[in-house]
C-alpha cells in the first residue's frame, strides 16, 4: 500500500472512532416514550403509553406491597412491549465496526 492510501485509511478511521462514541450518547431515556405519545400512530402504542402515564401519576404511597410489585411488573411487560412493536434498524457497534472494516479492504 502506498502511503497516500494509508493515510487516506487512517483519517477514516479517525473520523470513525470521534463519530461513534458521539452517536452512541443518543439513547433515548425511557420517560421520552411518554412525551413521543403523540408521534406514533399506532392505537395499541397510544394505549401502551397512556397506561404509562397513568402508572407514573398514581399515588403510589397508598398501594401495598404486592400491589407496588403488581405495577413493577406490568411498567416491565409494557416496556418490553413496546421495545418489540418498535420498527426500526438497529446495528450494534461491533456490526459498524465490522462493516467499516469489509468497507475499507474493498477500497
Amino acid at each position: 500500500m502506498t502511503a497516500k492510501k494509508m493515510l487516506r485509511i487512517a483519517s477514516f478511521v479517525m473520523l470513525i472512532a470521534i463519530a461513534v462514541p458521539a452517536s452512541a450518547g443518543s439513547i433515548v431515556p425511557v420517560s421520552a416514550y411518554a412525551n413521543s405519545a403523540s408521534k406514533t400512530e399506532d392505537p395499541r402504542a397510544q394505549q401502551l403509553l397512556q397506561r404509562l402515564q397513568e402508572i407514573k401519576a398514581m399515588n403510589k404511597s397508598e398501594l401495598t406491597r404486592t400491589e407496588k410489585k403488581d405495577l413493577r411488573k406490568e411498567v416491565k411487560e409494557i416496556r418490553k412491549e413496546m421495545k418489540s412493536t418498535s420498527k426500526g434498524v438497529y446495528l450494534s457497534v461491533g456490526a459498524i465496526i465490522i462493516i467499516i472494516l469489509l468497507l475499507i479492504l474493498i477500497l
